[in-house]
């Protein structure tokens, strides 16, 4: 058995020969973890909000919209714009209770 790890193969890991461009993946992460950010903020079930959880998800979803934010669509830049500030605002005012 060789020490070093096998690189991975194209044709098995899903993509089947066509690696999809970056900025659909990284809006549907950025998208995910702002979800995310929300139910680590809900109070539901006698459950307590984790704010660390939630800054955390917000934090790296900011940090991978600032980095593809120039490639793309203005439209799409909004969105994402609008969805990470309410984010942001829904945790200052839980986090300030």
């Amino acid at each position: 058995m060789s020490s070093q790890a096998a690189a991975p193969d194209v044709n098995t890991s899903g993509f089947q020969g066509q690696i999809p461009p970056l900025e659909p993946l990284l809006t549907e992460v950025i998208a995910t973890l702002a979800l995310a950010a929300h139910a680590y903020l809900a109070d539901e079930d006698g459950r307590e909000p984790d704010h660390a959880s939630a800054e955390a998800a917000i934090d790296v979803a900011t940090s991978a919209f600032e980095r593809v934010k120039e490639r793309l669509r203005p439209d799409e830049r909004l969105a994402i714009t609008q969805m990470l500030t309410e984010t942001r605002m829904i945790f200052v005012r839980k986090r300030g209770v």
